[in-house]
């Protein structure tokens, strides 16, 4: 350990000594050590920069995180914190310094793109060469599968594979609308055909074009809906609200659900005419517990996305970390997984995720409920509580403008 007096006598003797960590206080003669932290992270790389004051203000600890700082402490510093805290630096510089091996998981430049399908996996392989079959074709799709494993990917890819890959792909969740809004929002309304409707509007049906209408989760939709839409199939054809001129449709017409099929049907709850109309061809989607050996690319892959979302410039997961990915059974599958490695890369202060910076198994929202804008948001409001309801402070730790907060809010 070196000690220096001021932090122009620690710059002088800092490439020397080569630390791992510096605890700097922020109020010196001379130069502060939010300078001092700045010229550190210029100069040298995977050094540790470790900020304390004896003013416990929300400014200083945003602009010294915002920084790069590794951790904030407050005056007087309690030396088992500080020990504790020495502790998770260096695991966090030795993860950062540790040649890649094998089994560590490289990441793209570029995020993954929504469209891409990860997996080596023959389950996936077969899904492949379908998805070039049906570029081919304009055959309706069904696409089944849990929650999070990648449906709509799918859709986007039989798209942009096809014919007609310059002509619009809308995607439509059918639980998050009603019955009414649903076929407004596919088939259109007349002016004063229901309240609100103060002009003619067309539906998707029309504004796709010969491109593509992805229903997603066409499970949860009512029959009165599926009997309609049953007509647009069969005849090419539908009724805005409120019109009586019907018109048609080239649209492709591609589903997907999570729900049991076969039981809604024999629940009454699904028209079985349907059923066998949308699925000219069925798409099974194997859950990530049922393909292990692709969650490592996944991951991977997924980490250029996370990168990008969270500005933290993570390029590796560590062998311990893998392994306990490889361990899981995902019951949120992709999404989950995704989610799991943002907060890891918000957590991690190196370049390498490690196994300390997972988090599995969180049992306070059900599977249903592991979007990745609910992780985001969730995140920004935590730290929003942080600041003290300071938007603009917790805009600066998030690195994102106050706008954009309000946005995720």
């Amino acid at each position: 350990m070196e000690i220096a007096e001021s932090a122009e006598q620690a710059l002088s003797r800092v490439k020397k000594f080569d630390p791992g960590m510096i605890v700097t206080d922020v109020r010196m003669s001379g130069m502060t050590g939010l300078e001092l932290l700045n010229k550190i992270r210029d100069a040298m790389e995977g050094v540790y920069v470790v900020v304390m004051t004896g003013h416990d203000d929300m400014e200083t600890a945003v602009t010294a995180m915002k920084s790069g700082a590794f951790d904030f402490l407050v005056k007087p510093v309690d030396p088992k914190a500080l020990e504790v805290l020495a502790e998770r630096c260096f695991r966090e510089r030795d993860l950062s310094l540790e040649d890649a091996s094998d089994q560590e998981t490289e990441v793209p430049e570029g995020p993954l793109e929504r469209s891409q399908l990860i997996g080596r996996d023959p389950q996936m392989v077969e899904i492949y060469k379908t998805i070039g079959v049906l570029a081919r074709n304009r055959a309706t799709v069904l696409i089944r599968g849990e929650t999070g494993t990648g449906k709509e990917v799918i859709a986007r890819a039989i798209h942009q594979h096809s014919a007609f890959s310059e002509e619009p792909f809308v995607a439509v969740n059918c639980t998050a609308l009603t019955d009414t809004l649903l076929e407004s929002e596919l088939f259109g309304h007349t002016k004063g055909s229901f309240t609100g409707a103060i002009r003619t509007r067309k539906g998707y049906f029309e504004l796709a074009g010969e491109g593509t209408i992805f229903l997603d989760e066409i499970g949860d939709t009512s029959p009165d809906f599926q009997t309609k839409l049953l007509r647009v199939l069969q005849e090419r054809s539908f009724y805005p609200v409120g019109g009586e001129e019907p018109k048609t449709t080239h649209a492709r017409v591609i589903a997907a659900t999570h729900r049991p099929v076969e039981q809604l049907i024999k629940e009454g709850r699904f028209r079985e005419d349907l059923y066998f109309r949308l699925k000219v061809v069925e798409i099974l989607v194997p859950p990530l517990r049922d393909r292990p050996g692709d969650i490592p690319l996944i991951a991977g892959a997924l980490l250029g996305r996370v990168r990008e979302e969270t500005h933290r410039e993570v390029h590796r997961i560590s062998d311990a970390a893998m392994e306990s990915l490889l361990s899981y059974d995902w019951p949120g599958n992709i999404r989950e997984l995704e989610n799991a490695l943002m907060r890891a890369a918000i957590v991690a202060r190196g370049s390498v995720i490690g196994e300390d910076h997972l988090v599995l198994g969180d049992q306070s929202a059900p599977p249903d409920d592991l979007t990745l804008d609910l992780a985001i948001t969730r995140h920004a409001e935590q730290v929003l509580d942080q600041c003290k309801g300071d938007e603009a402070a917790a805009a600066g730790l998030l690195g994102i403008t106050k706008k954009k907060l309000k946005e995720l809010l």
